[in-house]
């Protein structure tokens, strides 16, 4: 067993790192790029697990896990303003670090999760610091950059590094980590469905009680839709723009109307995400034609797409809410 064994549903990433370490080539500078909580920093703590462990059997596993190792370092954004680093922080308390590792190990790995926010592109001067160190590499150093959004990187940070893909998790992985957190079976379907593979999405909403919130919100936006006035209609509008996260929101109602799209056909076999509103979903469907449904689901991909792209948010979803009751 290594490290890199806990790092599920990446075998690309996985197997690309394990060439690098069985030929004992690992590159001076990785950058882990992919979806939030799909283990691209456990990937990175295990990778310099398997390293020095290797090189040196006393290495306390305990210890790396714990970030007590003095060989591996990680480095966070900060947590006030825009959370990028700081120019001198990095110059006077990371980078001098560099000059003078190995400390207990043949090898140093230094980590930077959610790179894109401590090095954004737009405030250039701490990656420029950070540039140099990597285009002159001091033997057994290795940085490992973690991001989200790459592409918020400066070209010449991504150049330097060599790029390792990691995707999203599928239903079943999500499903053992929730389960294992203890998360009730009412909130791991929607949690799942709307978590687009991500561990930290799914967890977060199950803990703050957002699928509950979540679930009462389109039920009520269907309520609307189905029956009532336009008062109504506008009210659940507005509802609906006020969600702190709308394209979550909308990813919810969407996934609803899939639902009910699914139950309408026979004899489908597909994991519903509202599953614990199963017997709504089949009341639903009784009135509501799987083509119908279908139109709602394209309708509010549509308005998402309107809200990325910095559309009117209230507008937008005023238009949506009117469209969805015309295609009844």
């Amino acid at each position: 067993m290594t490290a890199l064994d806990a790092v599920r549903s990446q075998r690309a990433a996985v197997n690309a790192l394990r060439r690098a370490l069985d030929r004992g080539k690992l590159s001076s500078a990785y950058l882990f790029h992919g979806p939030s909580g799909v283990g691209k920093e456990l990937a990175a703590v295990a990778v310099a697990t398997d390293v020095l462990e290797h090189g040196d059997p006393d290495v306390s596993k305990d210890r790396i896990a714990t970030g007590n190792h003095p060989d591996v370092r990680v480095f966070r954004p900060r947590e006030e303003g825009k959370r990028n680093l700081q120019v001198e922080v990095l110059r006077t308390e990371i980078l001098p670090l560099a000059q003078f590792a190995p400390f207990e190990a043949k090898s140093t790995f230094f980590i930077f999760p959610e790179a894109d926010i401590s090095f954004p592109d737009f405030q250039p001067e701490a990656a420029n610091a950070l540039l140099k160190t990597l285009e002159e590499p001091r033997p057994n150093i290795h940085f490992i950059l973690t991001s989200e959004r790459p592409n918020a990187l400066l070209p010449t940070i991504r150049s330097r590094c060599q790029g390792i893909r990691f995707g999203r998790l599928p239903a079943p992985v999500l499903r053992d980590i929730l389960d294992a957190e203890g998360i009730g079976p009412d909130a791991i379907g929607p949690a799942i469905a709307l978590s687009a593979g991500r561990a930290d999405v799914a967890l977060a909403m199950c803990r703050d009680g957002a699928v509950e919130s979540l679930t009462t919100l389109v039920q009520g936006v269907d309520d609307a839709i189905q029956g009532s006035g336009p008062g109504a209609v506008v009210d659940a509008a507005e509802q609906l723009a006020r969600w702190d996260d709308p394209e979550l929101a909308l990813q919810a109602l969407q996934n609803f109307y899939r639902d009910i799209a699914v139950m309408s056909l026979e004899g489908a076999d597909v994991e519903l995400g509202f599953g614990h509103l199963e017997a709504d979903l089949r009341r639903r469907a009784s009135s509501l034609s799987p083509a119908v449904a279908a139109a709602r689901v394209s309708l509010i991909q549509q308005c998402a797409m309107q809200v990325r792209q910095n559309a009117n948010r209230q507008v937008a979803l005023d238009a949506l809410l009117f469209e969805l009751r015309r295609a009844d």
